[in-house]
């Protein structure tokens, strides 16, 4: 964790005196400047949230949705695999997210207002309603109503179900301004993300807001006239959404290289290949295996079971390990994934007409993503998606038999992209299923309980504890008893 903060204070300082003017002052020290205009405060949000999303919670997403686990010979990470975190482990990611990322966001939607620029509020919104799903989807009801209020250290919690609803008619409120008076942001290419493009902008609003209503879907929130008119506007993202500006300089690399896999951080040596993920790849005789891992040192693809490497004596080096390096960007939301979200939502309220067309083109833009920022050479996605190919479209025989399509695919297009989507979206589909171990079937996508697991039978976690850190110093903050109480929206009967 050490890393992390210091990878956000080196980074983020970087990114100011990089924006500030060469003229400066020379008595003015660049590193501590008096004031930051709301352009900075985006940079600074912006970079943040890739710190977390793209750091900490790459890695548990990495073992929770089974594409890592933890390498003979070392145990750094034996907490995660065997579902045993502690109540400090989000100490230091709920921080970054509530005093860094909302609270910087806070400051760019005043000074926004003060000046009329509608497009860098639409920005700031769109984060603001992005890092509140986050915290929801993992920690269920979050401080909200009564966050980032002046004077107000221990605010009361939100109900998770509030809280989406609310970002919904916020983005909403913030698109509806910007199109009646469409400012030119001041942010310009301070925002790395799309270099204030504003169309890209309004899709990834639109793409973000479709994602919310889909986590919805089992609940009695669910909403099929707002999501099915999204899919039918059709202005939602056809590109990654992304964080990129890392480069080779330490402390200025893709956060979960410079953390977990740098020989400056905990060295690579943690990380390795989950059958899961790995058979899964390898009896459809899918390249992506080839760039969601490195080789082993022997130019192998090797995996183990989840959780077994306490059993074996050698070394993360004779397996596949996890291919994200140094510049790697950090995904918010992929085109893959803007896909496979309106292929669900044509399944599940539209009688499935259009969604192998989306379904397919997910397939497409995960290889087009792969071989953009992973290495994937010489693949076709058309091979799989044609008639009789390894992942043509079926429609099956009820929505959740063709859900269950989309959903596996979306898995198999995560892996060391955004390995925390891939575990929520298990988390509300079951889907791949969690199975008991010698029942599993690879090929179709299955999971199996960690084999150090200390929960009872398929049991794996569905939440996250509260920091002691909050919970310590906010009454209004009551600890949960267990890691596999239901977030608000997970409500799919198992």
């Amino acid at each position: 964790m050490k890393n992390i903060n210091k990878f956000l204070i080196l980074f983020i300082a970087g990114l100011f005196i990089a924006s500030c003017d060469e003229k400066l002052d020379i008595n003015t020290d660049p590193n501590y400047p008096a004031n930051i205009n709301a352009s900075l405060a985006l940079t600074s949000a912006e970079a943040t949230l890739a710190a977390v999303a793209g750091g900490e919670f790459t890695n548990l997403g990495g073992f929770y949705a089974q594409y890592y686990t933890q390498s003979p010979s070392a145990s750094q990470f034996e907490n995660i695999d065997s579902y045993n975190l502690n109540t400090a482990y989000a100490n230091t990611p709920w921080t970054q997210l509530y005093s860094g990322v909302l609270t910087d966001l806070k400051y760019v939607t005043d000074k926004s207002a003060e000046s009329g620029d509608t497009a860098t509020a639409l920005m700031a919104e769109v984060l603001r309603g992005y890092t509140y799903q986050l915290l929801v989807d993992l920690f269920g009801d979050v401080p909200y109503a009564e966050a980032l209020q002046e004077g107000n250290i221990t605010p009361s919690v939100t109900p998770g179900e509030e809280i989406y609803a609310d970002v919904i008619s916020r983005i909403d409120a913030a698109i509806a301004a910007y199109e009646a008076d469409p400012t030119e942001s001041e942010a310009k290419l301070q925002d790395v993300i799309f270099e204030s493009d504003m169309d890209k902008w309004v899709q990834f609003a639109n793409t973000l807001k479709l994602r919310m209503y889909i986590r919805m879907s089992y609940t009695s929130q669910a909403n099929p006239t707002a999501a099915l008119a999204l899919v039918t506007e059709g202005n939602l993202l056809t590109e990654d959404a992304k964080f990129g500006l890392f480069n080779e300089s330490a402390d200025k690399r893709n956060p979960f290289y410079e953390t977990f896999l740098s020989q400056t951080g905990l060295g690579d040596v943690n990380h390795i290949a989950s059958n899961t993920i790995h058979d899964f790849y390898v009896e459809n005789n899918d390249p992506r295996l080839e760039a969601a891992f490195r080789a082993s040192n022997t130019g192998t693809y090797t995996s183990i079971q989840q959780g077994t490497g306490n059993t074996f004596n050698n070394t993360a080096i004779s397996y596949a390990r996890p291919n994200i390096g140094p510049t790697t960007p950090v995904y918010f939301i992929t085109a893959s994934e803007s896909y496979f979200l309106q292929a669900e939502a044509l399944i599940r309220y539209s009688g499935g007409t259009g969604a192998k067309e989306k379904y397919d083109a997910g397939i497409a833009a995960s290889f087009a993503t792969y071989t953009a920022d992973f290495g994937l050479t010489g693949a076709v996605a058309t091979d799989f998606t044609n008639a009789g190919g390894a992942y043509e479209y079926q429609a099956g025989a009820n929505v959740e038999t063709t859900v269950r399509q989309v959903i596996i695919q979306k898995w198999a297009a995560l892996a060391s992209v955004n390995n925390i989507e891939a575990y929520i979206e298990a988390t509300r589909t079951k889907f791949p299923e969690v199975v008991e171990e010698g029942s599993e079937d690879y090929a179709i996508g299955n999971r199996i309980p960690s084999a150090i697991s200390i929960l009872p039978g398929t049991t794996i976690p569905s939440i996250l504890f509260y920091p002691d850190s909050e919970v310590n110093r906010n009454p209004n903050i009551t600890q949960r008893s267990s890691i596999t109480e239901n977030v608000w929206w997970d409500q799919k009967p198992e």
